[in-house]
């Protein structure tokens, strides 16, 4: 793959430490990364904004073809951005994609979150929280309460470009029966599961993460 027609977009509240390590694995920086509101950057006083209005925004800055990765929520926006334009797309990798409707209620989004997050890795917690005081915990509320109720499986079956899906093998969010549903939505689809992580994998696994999309990638071309 190009690594230099890479953008990735972090998952909700994250910022671009959260794909450092993937790009990284493939000779690239951070300046392939961008922040959206409530991905990376506070919501501004105009309030927030559903996954298909970011996904105009984004593809404003696009300049061709572009792999886009996505991790958790962003990968809605992603999704969207490639049923919108895709002359500007030429494949998705989509991360512990959001929002499997088990999770789309509060209560039951936070018991999964509760159940992944005794598979990560506690070392973690100080780089997120980081993360999380940029976007501010308000911003990130109100993303997620928009976000929660976007059909990312409606929007995929309505993309042409190639899709790779990917999970850790403990990720109670992104559910490999979930995920297997988006995969059968479409053609040129490939399921990704990365052995003993959750749901940050791009941060806790990103050498099986980079190889895996990477591999996978190949072979749907």
């Amino acid at each position: 793959m190009d690594a230099s027609r890479v953008i990735a977009v972090p998952g909700l509240g994250l910022g671009v430490e959260s794909w450092r390590p993937v790009l990284a694995e493939w000779g690239v920086g951070e300046e392939r990364v961008r922040l959206l509101p409530g991905y990376g950057l506070p919501v501004g006083p105009e309030g927030v904004r559903a996954p298909a209005e970011l996904a105009v925004d984004l593809c404003a800055t696009l300049t061709g073809p572009t792999t886009l990765l996505g991790h958790s929520a962003s990968c809605q926006v992603l999704a969207h951005v490639a049923r919108l334009r895709p002359d500007l797309v030429d494949a998705l990798v989509l991360v512990g994609p959001a929002t499997d409707p088990r999770a789309r209620s509060w209560p039951a989004l936070a018991a999964l979150w509760v159940r992944t997050a005794a598979h990560e890795d506690p070392r973690q917690v100080p780089v997120l929280v980081r993360q999380y005081r940029r976007t501010t915990l308000r911003s990130m509320r109100a993303s997620m309460d928009v976000a929660r109720r976007d059909d990312l499986a409606a929007t995929l079956a309505a993309v042409t470009r190639p899709v790779v899906l990917v999970r850790g093998a403990h990720d109670r969010l992104a559910r490999h029966d979930w995920l297997r549903h988006l995969a059968d939505g479409g053609p040129d689809r490939q399921v990704v599961e990365i052995g003993g992580g959750a749901h940050m994998v791009p941060m806790t696994h990103p050498g099986p993460v980079a190889r895996g999309a990477a591999s996978a990638l190949s072979r749907l071309r």
